[in-house]
This record gives C-alpha cells, sequence and structure tokens, in this order.
C-alpha cells in the first residue's frame, strides 16, 4: 500500500539503524517508495544487501548505502556518520529502530542482560544521535524518530530492564525535542505493542514461557486482548516514520505516538 506521493521525502537522506529487523526493514523501504534516500545499517551483511536489492526494486531512482556497523560500539557510530555524510550528503533524517527485548522479573534479573538492553536501547541511541544532531543543526533542519514501545508508557510484569530502556527513550524524546527545535530539528518517538516481526514474537514466546503457556496460547491471548483483534504489521509502523519524517509533521514536537490497536488509550 503507498499512502504517500513519490516526492514527499524527494531527495533527503534518512539514516536507518537496526535496518535488518523488521520495523527497520519495513522503514527503509517506505522511504525510498516516498522519494528519500537512505544509509541502512546494522550488523548483518547480508541482510542489508537483500534490503538493498528491495529497495532499488521498489525506486531504481533511490539512493541507497549500506554501513555495517556494531552501534555500541563508538568508532563504528562516528564511522556510520562520517560514511553516511560522505556517501550521500547531508543528514535531513535518522530512525533509531535499533533494539533488544529480553529481561525477567527484578528477583530473576541479570546484571549483564540488563545493561545489554541499556546500551542499545538507550545509550548507543542518545550517542548516536548526538553524532548526527550536529550535521542536522549546522543545516537549521532534520527530523530524528525513535522507536520506543508501549512498554516505554506503562510497565507490564516481567518486562522491568526492556520497560526501563524504552521509558528512558521516550524522556531523552522529549527532552532533546526542546532542544532540537531551537534549530529547526524535530525529535519524536514511536511506541508501537506488539508488532508481527521476529522481535514482537519472541517477546509473546518469553512472556508465554514465563507464565507457562504455549507460543501459540500466548499470541492468541496477545491478540484477544487487542481491541482490533490482531498484531501491529511493520508496515504499519514504517508508513507512522515516514509520516513524522515528513513536512505534514512539521509541527508535531516531543510527541510518542502510539500504535496500539486500540489497547492503550490515554
Amino acid at each position: 500500500m503507498n499512502i504517500f506521493s513519490q516526492d514527499v521525502l524527494k531527495d533527503r537522506h534518512i539514516v536507518v539503524t537496526g535496518a535488518t529487523g523488521g520495523i527497520g526493514y519495513e522503514a527503509a523501504k517506505e522511504i525510498v517508495r516516498a522519494g528519500g534516500h537512505v544509509t541502512i545499517t546494522g550488523r548483518n551483511e547480508d541482510k542489508l544487501n537483500t534490503l538493498k536489492d528491495e529497495c532499488v526494486t521498489i525506486n531504481e531512482n533511490a539512493d541507497i548505502h549500506i554501513c555495517v556497523a556494531d552501534l555500541n560500539n563508538q568508532e563504528d557510530r562516528e564511522r556510520l556518520v562520517l560514511e553516511a555524510v560522505q556517501t550521500l550528503g547531508d543528514i535531513s533524517g535518522l530512525v533509531n529502530s535499533a533494539g533488544i527485548i529480553g529481561g525477567a522479573t527484578l528477583e530473576q534479573l541479570d546484571e549483564q542482560e540488563m545493561r545489554n538492553i541499556m546500551e542499545l536501547n538507550f545509550f548507543s541511541t542518545v550517542l548516536l544521535t548526538q553524532e548526527v544532531y550536529v550535521h542536522m543543526r549546522n543545516e537549521g533542519r532534520g527530523s530524528i524518530v525513535n522507536l520506543s514501545s508501549l512498554s516505554g508508557l506503562r510497565g507490564t510484569h516481567g518486562n522491568t530492564a526492556y520497560s526501563g530502556s524504552k521509558f528512558a527513550l521516550i524522556g531523552f524524546t522529549q527532552s532533546f525535542a526542546y532542544e532540537a527545535i531551537e534549530n529547526g530539528v524535530r525529535v519524536n518517538a514511536i511506541c508501537p505493542g506488539y508488532v508481527d516481526t521476529a522481535m514482537g514474537q519472541a517477546a509473546i514466546r518469553n512472556k508465554g514461557e514465563r507464565e507457562g503457556r504455549s507460543y501459540e496460547e500466548q499470541r492468541q491471548l496477545a491478540e484477544e486482548s487487542i481491541p482490533t483483534g490482531r498484531l501491529t504489521q511493520p508496515e504499519e509502523v514504517a508508513r507512522s516514520i515516514v509520516f513524522l519524517l515528513s513536512d505534514a509533521a512539521e509541527n508535531i514536537v516531543g510527541e510518542s505516538m502510539k500504535i496500539s490497536g486500540g489497547n492503550v488509550m490515554r
């Protein structure tokens, strides 16, 4: 489904992290469908090459740059931004979609796992944004979209580490939005519930294991708890990302856009 014209992001250069995951993967495709150029990054070069081929099929005029990087590594973050600017020019947008799930109840929580979750979901996102923002500030324009979660808006049982990292990302989004808009840069977050991706399915499976249910039983319970009766598709999240990147959202600043199928209404 193409709901945007092909010039909504015409000639804009967007950096997408976590591009080998479900949401980042679809976001890159929607960006080129809307006329943008993308730097895609992740750890799996084969998946990045497959994504690049799909992007070219969608829009043969789109420029796509691949950068294999570990965002937990400072040198990789610096190299990513340098390569992106040198290859495709000024950065107009940043989609921070890299992230991991995990965690347990507080009594069972492993310190190293908690640190790993916070490192990628929060610290690396903030530090990469710091690198990119320098370029956006100098240009006086830009849009940053952070992938948070419904878990960044309300807590759930057995979700202390992941939820903590996503709450932190919402706090960062709102505080940084005040600073960035002074230089014409908009910062917002998207907060999906369960998304039908490998990561979302793993979250359902993990919850089922904690509560003694099969994946199928837990998924059914999850779907029944959502007013629309289904999980969100990654393409739906991707289209929301494109909207926030576009000029149609030029007065949307510091917001946390929920995509919950009606599950969270506040």
